[in-house]
């Protein structure tokens, strides 16, 4: 009797529906964009720095892709672009350290993980499938703001970004920000945009959660 009051005292933790970004939170997918943009500048004759574009991965590809192309070719690079990358980008990306565990401590606790990214979806689902990250829903072509939306229909009350557009994504969605200082932006630069936890990396996540499920429960 004793152990089903103690039981009772201490409810299993509701499941969460989490979200994930994509780029530079659950893949590094520094080489396979650099490798992309270099074959891009190869098939136009038109210079691109690879080097920088990658140092400042998150917002669309369009974003980047108007700083080397006359804004009324932009749509046909992008589509070109996104031609181009399934045979370049997507071996040439690993996941990042701790997604896996992340993703699997989202199922272990009962949960859904989401993906909600800028990233072109085809292509963003191609990246999952290849590293072996299955992901309950996926959902593409959102950035910032817009990402709140998917959030919200989802049901996630937990996004989490390595961009302070992936900060306001969350906050737009009413979803606790947990960032992770892996992409373009510094641990300062995202708890300054509002960031309610900001881990040093996803390795950091399964702990987290636990903590954070049994706070909330």
């Amino acid at each position: 009797m004793a152990h089903m009051t103690s039981r009772a005292q201490h409810p299993a933790p509701p499941a969460p529906t989490v979200g994930f970004d994509l780029d530079m939170t659950l893949i590094d997918s520094r080489p396979g964009i650099h490798a992309c943009y270099l074959a891009l500048a190869e098939r136009t004759g038109t210079y691109i720095d690879a080097d920088l574009a990658i140092t400042r991965l998150g917002p669309p590809l369009a974003d980047e892709l108007v700083n080397w192309f006359p804004a009324d070719q932009v749509p046909a690079m992008s589509d070109l672009y996104r031609e181009m990358y399934p045979a370049i980008a997507i071996a040439a990306t690993p996941a990042m350290p701790g997604a896996r565990e992340a993703i699997a401590a989202v199922r272990g606790a009962g949960g859904r993980a989401v993906v909600v990214t800028a990233k072109y979806e085809p292509n963003a689902k191609l990246h999952l499938a290849h590293l072996g990250i299955d992901a309950d829903a996926v959902i593409g072509d959102l950035w910032a703001e817009q990402k709140a939306e998917a959030l919200r229909e989802e049901g996630a009350s937990v996004y989490v970004g390595d961009h302070v557009g992936d900060v306001r994504g969350a906050r737009g969605a009413q979803a606790l920000s947990v960032a992770v200082p892996t992409g373009p932006c510094d641990a300062e630069e995202l708890r300054t945009a509002g960031a309610d936890v900001v881990l040093g990396d996803l390795t950091e996540f399964p702990r987290w959660l636990s903590d954070y499920l049994v706070a909330r429960a």
